[in-house]
């Protein structure tokens, strides 16, 4: 079976390396065009990128796929290669532009997108973010038939996951790379011999996964301690949750509940130890177990306190330019 892929970082590019292992026959990759990158800024090819050279594969980078919008020559170009590729079947993955209906009619077989999430919850841009963040104990993989909609498609193949307490987006999003990497060769396998049935999305339940803006990650201490607890893990490892003292920033990286309860404003520093750094929420205490200076490394309570000595009354700034 030909197909052509569609993705751009590393949650896609295991699917990619997974197809590519099972023998299918990938004529071109479409992804993202280079980005600055790292301390220097300098230019850099996206995971998927990086994944289909080391193959020789063949790789187009468009701006837009919209032959009526604002880059109307990379569209055109990568119409003609996407049109010459003669692809059964396109797959996919985390890809970050939008598909027009050319483009979802032109394989045979049609688009088949991979996505973090037990849909119809948590369609849209950060479906692992926003299941961590809302507290759910599953998520899943789901494998479905793209349309003109934002992730309303008919569903192919489902598969679930449980989420641990400790789980972090970067912990759960390895694994769910692992998990739609197995589903999307079995669905091309089972699309390959007639054998791939499709299920409508049930109305009930549709939960939309917003993109995550860099103002989400600061720490409102008024919130109840489970809730940020939740987020710190959720934005790890990006934005990353973050606070502040006397204006410095200060991101938190590990945390957990204290169910003893203690007088203190939302942000107060209760205590501060080798064990963690107990703050005072809206309801409970938070204890920090994993912090980071500006500038500086992730670090455990007990040494990150050696170099930023915190004490009991002091009171973490929730401001917005702690997210700086």
């Amino acid at each position: 079976m030909r197909v052509v892929f569609a993705g751009t970082p590393a949650f896609a590019r295991v699917a990619l390396e997974r197809l590519i292992a099972a023998g299918f026959e990938i004529p071109l990759v479409l992804t993202q065009p280079d980005r600055p990158a790292g301390r220097g800024m300098k230019l850099q090819a996206s995971p998927v990128k990086q994944c289909a050279l080391e193959h020789g594969i063949a790789v187009a980078q468009p701006r837009s796929l919209r032959l009526d919008g604002k880059y109307p020559e990379d569209a055109t170009a990568a119409r003609e290669a996407i049109l010459s590729a003669k692809a059964d079947a396109m797959v996919v993955a985390a890809y970050g532009l939008i598909l027009p209906q050319w483009v979802l009619d032109a394989p045979v077989k049609g688009c088949l997108n991979i996505h973090a999430s037990l849909l119809p919850r948590w369609r849209g841009a950060a479906p692992i973010h926003r299941a961590i963040e809302a507290g759910d104990v599953q998520t899943g993989v789901t494998v479905m038939q793209m349309d003109a909609g934002l992730d309303t498609g008919d569903m192919l193949l489902m598969e679930r996951l449980a989420i641990g307490a400790d789980d972090t987006t970067g912990s759960l999003h390895d694994r769910l790379a692992t998990l739609g990497g197995r589903l999307i060769v079995e669905a091309l396998e089972l699309a390959a011999c007639g054998g791939l049935a499709a299920e409508k999305q049930p109305v009930e339940g549709v939960t939309y996964a917003h993109k995550i803006e860099k103002a989400e990650a600061t720490i409102d201490w008024t919130l109840p301690a489970e809730e940020i607890g939740r987020r710190v893990r959720a934005f790890n490892p990006a934005p990353g949750a973050a606070t502040a003292l006397a204006g410095e920033a200060i991101k938190v990286w590990a945390v957990h509940a204290d169910g003893v309860g203690a007088a203190g404003v939302p942000g107060q520093v209760l205590s501060a130890g080798a064990d963690g750094i107990r703050v005072a929420t809206g309801d409970g205490v938070l204890v920090l177990t994993e912090l980071q200076r500006a500038g500086g490394k992730r670090l455990p309570a007990a040494d990150f306190l050696r170099g930023f000595p915190l004490v009991p009354g002091q009171v973490l700034d929730a401001a917005m330019k702690a997210a700086g």
